[in-house]
């Protein structure tokens, strides 16, 4: 018994199904988009506060350096103004509202994205080991665990353990331990006293509705590389694996279905992906005029900076002191949505002092003195002081700028 060839449909430009158009964008349309995401064009949600900030932007870095304040603090400060520094900590370490764990860098995170890194968590459980070598890795981190059993929450050193020498990577036994735990999510730092990590068992400080490892890898992944566009309101591939330090290839098989939605931005000559929700409702209303810290989302990302907003962006701490450029923590100065400037600062006493100071323009000067005073009087400095601008007719207008402001 024969069986009739099957009917074949033949598909033609008329029957293919056309891609959905993609969205063009000009280069101030993406800036603007990214500002917007990053909640720095636009009136602040002041009721939300430095916790909507943090739901907002996804992560914020932490790093050990305080000139005017440390990067957490900055990083609100930027987008609400001069929030009570205070109240800062209290909304990041206070209850269960966050954790930190390895994001971009070292970060605070909303304590929602718990379940979405556990594909990371994996990962340092796969891999078995941190950079560190521990004698006896299980004995070492039972004792961990049965501490925080009893007597949790604590620091290393009430742990009993921390350096062994003077260098930073010359490691205790212990802090070896609970920092792998911390990486594999058996314990979970929440909380911080006078800047150390406070260590508890994750079980007991993670709610229990978010503590769980459920969601497989490329769950984990479509949530991060959706957060990040999000957060950047439009972004190249690199820019999104960069966001939350993943791979290439984890955002490629997973950004089809993470929402965004392709779009070509003006000289990017590269893919892009943008919130569908942010090119819903075009960007409007106040640009904040702001120091900007070096660790802040918006620049963190030197190639993306660079690629919008002409300018170039480097954290100079780490270069040897004759080789910087613009100074040890100099911070790019946001105005009218462009990046027009930079002061590495530094605090003598009541006084601001702008150590190194460079604008684009006698435009930009009026800025640069505004933000000068307010990041002073919101550190409790009541004068501004330039030491050091190598254009002298730009010089002169600043120091006549600050004089007036602060009159």
């Amino acid at each position: 018994m024969s069986v009739p060839a099957p009917t074949l449909t033949r598909m033609t430009a008329e029957t293919q199904p056309l891609p959905p158009p993609v969205t063009a964008l000009s280069r101030d349309d993406a800036r603007r988009l990214a500002l917007r995401a990053q909640g720095l064009l636009g009136a602040p949600d002041r009721r939300a506060g430095v916790r909507g900030v943090l739901r907002q932007l996804g992560a914020v870095q932490l790093d050990t350096i305080s000139v005017l304040a440390r990067s957490h603090e900055l990083v609100p400060y930027a987008r609400l103004g001069a929030v009570d520094r205070t109240a800062v900590e209290a909304a990041y370490w206070t209850g269960t509202h966050s954790f930190e764990y390895w994001s971009h860098a070292a970060c605070i995170l909303p304590v929602e994205e718990w379940p979405h890194f556990a594909f990371r968590r994996r990962a340092r459980r796969a891999k078995g080991h941190r950079w560190h070598v521990m004698e006896d890795s299980e004995r070492s981190c039972a004792a961990v665990v049965d501490r925080l059993t009893a007597d949790g929450p604590l620091t290393t050193s009430e742990l009993g353990g921390g350096r062994n020498g003077g260098e930073w990577w010359d490691w205790s036994e212990t802090k070896i331990a609970v920092e792998w735990l911390l990486d594999t999510g058996e314990v979970v730092c929440t909380q911080r006293r006078a800047w150390k990590r406070v260590y508890d068992l994750a079980e007991r400080a993670v709610p229990d509705g978010l503590f769980h490892d459920d969601l497989d890898d490329a769950a984990c992944l479509r949530r991060l590389v959706a957060q990040a566009g999000a957060a950047m309101g439009v972004a190249t591939r690199a820019d999104l694996a960069d966001y939350h330090r993943l791979k290439g290839e984890q955002v490629d098989a997973v950004v089809a279905d993470s929402g965004l939605v392709p779009v070509e931005v003006e000289g990017w000559g590269k893919p892009a992906w943008a919130d569908p929700a942010a090119l819903a409702a075009p960007p409007r209303g106040r640009h904040r005029t702001t120091l900007l810290s070096p660790f802040d989302s918006l620049i963190w990302d030197r190639p993306r900076t660079e690629r919008i907003f002409g300018f170039t962006h480097r954290l100079e701490a780490y270069v040897p002191r004759p080789r910087r450029i613009h100074g040890y923590f100099a911070m790019p100065l946001l105005a009218g949505g462009q990046l027009v400037g930079r002061v590495d600062p530094a605090r003598e006493g009541t006084t601001l002092v702008a150590r190194q100071v460079s604008v684009q323009s006698a435009k930009a000067v009026a800025p640069m003195a505004q933000a000068l005073w307010e990041a002073a009087s919101w550190v409790g400095c009541d004068a501004v002081r330039v030491d050091r601008c190598d254009d002298p007719k730009l010089a002169a207008a600043l120091r006549a700028e600050l004089t007036h402001t602060g009159d």
